[in-house]
């Protein structure tokens, strides 16, 4: 039986000429960047190559692109650095933020401003929430669950003006819309290579030029002293490569192939009883589509799925890693514990979307009618369910 990708959004397949970039990498001397021998400098200019490519695609300069071991990594940083440049402990996010965000910055005080039925924030909320120990604001550029974007002009303007840092988290929306660090008016973006095609094990926090922050990691001067640790060279190779695969168009024309296929799902899954549409229908990114499924566990549609061929995930947190109901879905008061996230990537085809959508009707109803049986009742009452 073939299979079908559509996770994307939570890892995408590593794209080819990656794949060779890195082989070709680890097959050289693999010597430190930081040395001064031949060696040494070869790959100090395949390292900083890579950066310049990074930096083409995320529209930043060189030296605002700080490699770190993916956007976990970078977000932490950006936490801790913010704290302590200004010996501020106070946090305002929005209440979607990714998990790496909102724990990081549980160390500290926090505000979590809420969010519409869609998944977006009121710029003007999340503004009026800053206090004069606020340190950093956070918000992501799309959401990991919903897809929902954000509008953070109005937010990173206000920063600005009282001089609290604005961290954007772009880990979903790198590589899937266009995105131009030094327009966006934030002082701080974490990206990863691994959601659109790149390596895993590598990302970037930008850091905006003349912004001066506390290394979380220290020991050595890799990075211009921001981030300590030998590089990991075939890794931001393949990182650079990726971007470089979205030059010249390629992104938009990626983009382009994505929403049309996420639309086909979005149609697809709002003709089904029982499944309503999650996240901003206007504002949203391009790969992937959230719905809730009444009356039925995700897991058992993500099994369904699974032996169809259908590779996904669901929104919900209780689907996979954790055990508690999805913060994002709670935050936009849907349904936190049924959900299903299916989400394209370079090389899903329209095959991908048509298996999924002849599984998802008869998985359905097999469930629905599991669930109506004298035999499943029994069970559950016999169980003090």
């Amino acid at each position: 039986m073939s299979r079908h990708y559509l996770d994307h959004a939570s890892t995408s397949p590593t794209r080819p000429e990656v794949v060779v970039a890195m082989t070709d990498a680890l097959g050289a001397a693999g010597a430190d960047p930081g040395r001064i021998h031949s060696e040494g400098l070869e790959a100090r200019h395949a390292v900083e190559t890579a950066r310049g490519q990074v930096a083409g695609m995320l529209g930043a300069r060189p030296r605002e692109v700080v490699f770190t071991s993916g956007a976990t990594e970078a977000i932490t940083m950006a936490c801790w650095g913010a704290t302590r440049r200004s010996h501020r402990n106070h946090s305002v996010l929005s209440a979607v933020e990714h998990s790496a965000v909102r724990r990081c910055s549980e160390r500290g005080s926090v505000t979590l401003v809420g969010v519409d039925r869609t998944g977006r924030v009121d710029p003007d909320e999340l503004i009026s929430a800053i206090t004069d120990d606020t340190c950093v604001v956070h918000l992501q550029w799309g959401n990991h669950e919903v897809g929902t974007i954000h509008d953070m002009q109005p937010v990173a303007d206000a920063c600005r003006s009282r001089d609290v840092l604005f961290h954007v988290d772009a880990a979903q929306a790198v590589g899937h819309v266009p995105i131009d660090f030094a327009a966006s008016g934030a002082d701080l973006l974490s990206v990863s290579a691994h959601k659109f095609g790149g390596p895993v094990g590598t990302g970037a926090l930008l850091v905006r030029r003349g912004l001066r922050l506390e290394p979380l990691l220290a020991g050595g001067d890799q990075e211009r002293a921001r981030r300590a640790g030998l590089e990991n060279t075939p890794a931001i190779i393949g990182f650079g490569v990726a971007c470089t695969s979205l030059a010249d168009g390629g992104l938009e024309q990626e983009a382009a192939v994505f929403r049309r296929l996420t639309d086909r799902l979005r149609d697809g899954l709002a003709s089904l009883e029982g499944v309503d549409l999650f996240g901003n229908p206007d504002h949203r990114l391009p790969h992937l589509v959230c719905a809730g499924i009444v009356d039925v566990e995700p897991q058992a549609v993500l099994l369904g799925l699974d032996r169809a061929g259908v590779a996904a995930h669901s929104g919900s947190a209780c689907a996979s890693e954790g055990l508690e109901p999805s913060p994002v879905l709670e935050a936009m008061g849907v349904d936190a514990d049924r959900s299903l996230r299916l989400s394209v990537g370079w090389n899903t085809t329209d095959s991908d979307v048509d298996a999924a959508l002849a599984a998802l009707p008869g998985i359905l109803a097999g469930l629905r009618a599991l669930q109506r049986s004298p035999a499943s009742s029994t069970s559950a009452t016999s169980s003090g369910r």
